[in-house]
């Protein structure tokens, strides 16, 4: 079973893309926002989610980890397979998403191509208590090598600050869930560049309400 790709980007298509892996393609299906931050003959390397079925065998590509777990976690809700879970992690980032679930803000879930009303409603409601658990899942994801050698961080500083902010409401002793919903606000209020401890005081000002 594949689970990491590191090699030369060959080719971008609309949903995939080849990866020259030592002279062997591979091809991959992605995001669109995956696929928008590769360029042909650049390195890259992808988190790989393998579907075997009896006629063919799919590789799905992801930047980092928590965004494949976001991928496996989407098709646990009926109507979503591996395409609409694509096309949800194409239209919001992980941290967008877990906020937008954490709000109950299905329209923005709906945004998604493949995604109507009734189905956006069902993966807010569905995902609800599994999304604090991901996103602070996310602080445990080690860097990762790119194909020129470099360390990058496999989750964006925005989102390892809402995880850690989340986890510091959590360890204070609130509800999973309602310490997910006071950081989704506080970043929605306070923006991309409020770090941990504006989170955090946001956060514990939306919980005293």
């Amino acid at each position: 079973m594949i689970g990491k790709l590191k090699g030369i980007v060959d080719a971008i298509g609309e949903s995939h893309c080849i990866i020259d892996v030592n002279g062997v393609g591979y091809e991959v299906q992605a995001s669109a926002r995956a696929l928008r931050n590769m360029e042909i003959g650049q390195p890259v390397t992808l988190v790989i989610d393998t579907h075997v079925r009896e006629d063919a065998i799919r590789l799905f590509g992801f930047v980092s980890e928590i965004e494949r777990s976001w991928f496996r976690t989407l098709q646990n809700v009926q109507g979503v397979g591996s395409k609409v879970a694509l096309g949800v992690l194409g239209t919001l980032s992980s941290q967008d998403l877990a906020n937008a679930i954490a709000l109950g803000d299905w329209a923005s879930v709906e945004q998604a191509p493949g995604v109507g009303k009734k189905l956006a409603q069902r993966i807010v409601a569905e995902l609800k208590d599994k999304a604090p658990a991901l996103a602070v899942a996310g602080l445990h994801v080690p860097a990762v090598a790119n194909g020129a050698g470099k360390a990058r961080e496999a989750v964006q500083p925005g989102e390892a600050h809402a995880a850690e902010a989340i986890s510091a409401l959590t360890n204070l002793g609130y509800n999973p869930v309602q310490a997910s919903q006071a950081i989704a606000v506080a970043a929605r209020d306070l923006g991309a560049e409020a770090d941990t401890a504006k989170l955090i005081r946001r956060g514990l000002k939306e919980l005293a309400r």
